[in-house]
């Protein structure tokens, strides 16, 4: 099989090893300040034992092993097409993709299991969004240090395009969210890459062990050629020196992953992996505050790469800029207009908590850490909201060609505030805070308020006026400065803390 060898370490210079902590005596706060902001990958234990996943999906092996229940798996999530990956076939910068039923997988799998390589080929599900299709199933709960998962919570009530010639019917559910189950046997394997939208990753292992290869992201150009352009695909093939001349520089972190266990990528760290038993694993990519700098960043080099391959038909293009964005939003999965609308909802949500919190009825609900998280968050978008002022996208005409359906999704506030979608991603984020601050169990108890015209899950006032002291501070965003320029400011809504 073509790179397909699980001996991860063997062409590369490993320098250390991932750390390992018990998640259950961790704090929500130190694991911000151990891994989280410092952004270092850390091994998590001690937080899947009540998963229904575990058990259910599970059977007992040798000693305390578990391995994969196929039957059951097959026969309760009767899927009618997964995404599979083929290992031994290289696509361009990926493996092969294409799609079967889960029968269909799972017969391929114990195929090869029995008879060894059926096919010549071996198969890897990736990318199965089950919560979407089983949402009624509860296979896991989100640890609270992923709680605050800005990503999944808006794809839960927003689309993530606008455009009606971006957000085809495709594009919807590729990007549903970005909650995966993956599925392979021994010898499965993930090419060296970096997480979508340089997001922060988790990865939980249900039952089998990975050996991760990490490199930080300090070191991410000696993995690029001399164009930075094209990317190592396999550490484990000769890598050649011509095409990658610093590879050989690279310094690598290693784990293996055991059952049971929770692996923290951070953004930008290139990584390998490969299963070194059959395997099933749940995986999240998300973003928040501390990390949303990566993903601007991330669009702003993709935007340059997309506009400098069309430079040459600007000025017979009657909307370049348009165009610009069409082909940033196919290749990285979202554009400056996507992102905006984004971190303006976003801004939003996290002021009418902050509004709510300067309110001596509502304190008893919200601890001083989680006012901070709300302070911070603002800050952080009112940070990449300044980067964003400066950029072709957003001059004065470019802006007067915006479409409408982008136009609609950020201007006008009193629209928005008013939005049932809106509601649902403040309802999200207020219970996200609540979890993370009082822990999953009183999460769960906490009802959710329905005073008329009140936006927050936390707020008691029958007579909140949430809405109008919003519009008389600023009733319609215009552009990145507005951002950039009042709601971090907390002007109005400051608090002290």
């Amino acid at each position: 099989m073509a790179g397909g060898s699980c001996g991860g370490g063997s062409r590369v210079k490993v320098v250390g090893q991932v750390e390992r902590v018990d998640g259950a005596t961790l704090s929500y706060a130190e694991f911000v300040d151990r891994f989280m902001r410092p952004n270092l990958p850390v091994v998590l234990t001690g937080l899947t034992s009540s998963w229904r996943s575990c058990h259910d999906w599970t059977l007992a092996a040798a000693a305390d092993r578990r391995a994969p229940d196929l039957d059951f798996l097959a026969r309760s999530f009767p899927s009618p097409l997964v995404q599979v990956a083929d290992c031994s076939s290289r696509e361009f910068s990926d493996q092969k993709r294409f799609e079967m039923s889960m029968r269909e997988f799972v017969d391929h799998w114990a195929a090869s299991s029995s008879n060894g390589d059926s096919d010549g080929s071996l198969l890897y599900l990736k990318d199965w969004h089950f919560v979407k299709e089983y949402p009624g199933y509860v296979a896991y709960t989100t640890p609270t240090f992923f709680a605050d998962d800005w990503l999944n919570m808006y794809l839960d009530s927003h689309p993530i395009h606008r455009d009606s010639d971006i957000a085809n019917h495709t594009n919807e559910i590729n990007c549903a969210d970005y909650r995966f189950v993956y599925m392979g046997p021994k010898g499965t394997w993930t090419p060296l890459h970096a997480d979508v939208f340089r997001s922060y990753s988790w990865s939980a292992n249900v039952c089998g062990r990975k050996l991760w290869l990490f490199l930080p992201p300090s070191q991410s150009h000696f993995v690029f050629d001399r164009n930075l352009r094209s990317s190592v695909y396999n550490i484990n093939d000769d890598v050649s020196e011509k095409q990658f001349p610093e590879f050989n520089n690279t310094k690598w972190l290693e784990c293996t992953q055991e059952q049971n266990e929770i692996i923290f990528v951070p953004s930008g760290w290139y990584h390998q992996v490969h299963n070194l038993e059959d395997t099933i694993s749940i995986n999240h990519n998300w973003f928040n505050g501390y990390n949303l700098h990566w993903v601007w960043n991330l669009l702003h080099e993709d935007y340059k790469v997309a506009k400098d391959y069309i430079e040459d038909i600007r000025d017979i293009c009657d909307d370049f800029e348009g165009l610009c964005q069409r082909n940033l939003a196919a290749n990285t999965g979202m554009n400056f207009y996507d992102f905006f609308v984004f971190i303006t909802r976003f801004a939003l949500a996290n002021i009418v908590e902050l509004y709510h919190i300067q309110n001596p009825k509502d304190t008893d609900f919200i601890s001083a850490e989680t006012a901070n998280h709300f302070v911070y968050n603002l800050m952080s978008i009112r940070d990449v909201a300044s980067k964003m002022v400066s950029t072709e996208a957003f001059n004065t005409e470019n802006i007067c060609n915006i479409s409408e359906q982008n136009r609609s999704a950020f201007s006008d506030i009193i629209k928005i505030l008013e939005e049932e979608s809106f509601r649902r991603l403040l309802v999200a984020l207020s219970k996200a805070y609540n979890y993370i601050d009082r822990g999953q169990k009183d999460c769960l108890k906490m009802k959710d308020s329905s005073q008329k015209g009140c936006l927050s899950v936390t707020c008691l006032k029958p007579d909140c006026n949430v809405v109008g002291d919003i519009i008389s501070f600023m009733r319609e965003i215009h552009g990145p400065m507005d951002l950039a320029n009042s709601p971090a400011d907390i002007h109005f809504y400051s608090v002290e803390i």
